[in-house]
């Protein structure tokens, strides 16, 4: 699966992904081949651009919780636009402890890890969409981390109206894929009122904008250098702050491509003076990341597949290399101790199928969840 950005879209390529209008009526099935007529439609809805599948690569397969995850994405996101948008007219909020309390109703209560599935972006619902995706990630990790209701109610609520500032900024700046050094400030000034405005609307709940700010203070101080370690944070900005990058990285970007949810996790591992380890631990424990199916490429540049999941450490599970059929257990170091894996592949032309019946009658515990088959176009 490749992101292309739509003014390198061409005829024939399929879809990765589903494409919604703005009511969320499905507009192409993944799996359709892009026609010209196609490509326009993609141009005019504003989209940055989509997710395609290569030449020779399969449907990727889909639960009905991932069904189910998209929908909700789609009929989420337009909730969050028309709340913010009318908390920036009213300077007043609406709907927002019901749009929160949905979030948390859907997966800030869930048993069991999904797929963190990015959507498709436009440079007009860039920010909303943003805010939806989380404000997600923040119900499953309160969930995780055993949060109070209460707790876990303004930590989502912050999510949502944490990047309100940006709005303010004129389009004309906002969707540009550079900014001066005059534009960078009028951002950040943006940002200071967008915080000064959520302390107005929450005047009765000063942990929302706490939240807020103490995020942001978090992320800056990877940038700034600041050592932050004696500053005493709430448990909802810690978490905020998780779920604010780990989704920045892998969402589709104005500039550049998105990273792998692996290349994502590394970078918040790699940091433990910014992201805290126990929330970045409920991250984990919150989505897939290296399930079995995936491909990746070892530090040696072999490439190898996933067939088993490491619960205990996430980055060694047990792989089969492509090169000769072998069976490789990242989490013995003893053996292969120098062995790591490095990214998920990009390309995934050169995939072997698994047979998951023989898999288990070898004594490996696999998972075998319930897909549900996509239409052929």
């Amino acid at each position: 699966m490749l992101f292309v950005k739509r003014e390198d879209l061409k005829a024939g390529m399929r879809l990765a992904r589903p494409i919604y209008n703005k009511n969320g009526v499905l507009l192409y099935e993944r799996n359709s081949k892009l026609t010209q007529q196609g490509i326009e439609s993609i141009k005019n809805f504003g989209l940055i651009g989509i997710f395609v599948l290569e030449p020779a690569e399969p449907v990727p397969p889909m639960t009905q919780a991932d069904i189910d995850f998209e929908r909700f994405q789609t009929m989420c996101v337009f909730s969050i636009q028309e709340e913010l948008d009318k908390i920036l007219q009213t300077k007043r909020v609406s709907k927002m402890l019901m749009i929160a309390s949905d979030i948390i109703k859907n997966y800030g209560h869930l048993e069991q890890k999904i797929n963190f599935i990015q959507n498709l972006r436009s440079k007009e619902d860039y920010i909303y969409k943003h805010a939806m995706n989380v404000a997600i990630l923040c119900a499953m990790m309160t969930h995780v981390l055993n949060m109070k209701v209460d707790e876990q109610l303004e930590t989502v609520q912050s999510a949502v109206i944490h990047d309100i500032g940006k709005l303010m900024v004129p389009k004309s700046i906002m969707e540009k894929n550079e900014w001066t050094d005059a534009e960078w400030t009028q951002i950040q000034a943006a940002e200071l009122e967008g915080f000064d405005l959520i302390d107005s609307v929450y005047s009765s709940s000063p942990n929302i904008k706490r939240i807020c700010a103490q995020s942001q203070k978090v992320l800056s101080s990877l940038e700034t250098g600041e050592d932050i370690s004696a500053v005493k944070m709430v448990g909802g900005a810690k978490v905020l702050a998780v779920a604010e990058r780990f989704d920045t990285m892998t969402a589709m970007r104005f500039a550049g491509e998105p990273v792998s949810e692996v290349a994502a996790l590394k970078h918040l591992l790699e940091n433990p003076q910014v992201y805290d380890s126990k929330v970045v631990n409920a991250l984990i424990q919150s989505i897939h990341i290296l399930s079995p199916g995936v491909s990746v490429e070892l530090n040696t540049g072999e490439k190898a597949l996933v067939i088993t999941a490491n619960e205990q450490n996430i980055l060694q599970p047990m792989v089969l290399m492509f090169r000769d059929n072998s069976i490789v257990d990242l989490s013995n170091e003893r053996m292969y101790g120098d062995l790591e894996i490095k990214d998920i592949m990009k390309t995934m032309d050169n995939r072997y199928v698994m047979d998951m019946d023989m898999l288990k009658k070898s004594g490996i515990q696999v998972e075998t969840p319930e897909y549900v088959e996509v239409s052929r176009s």
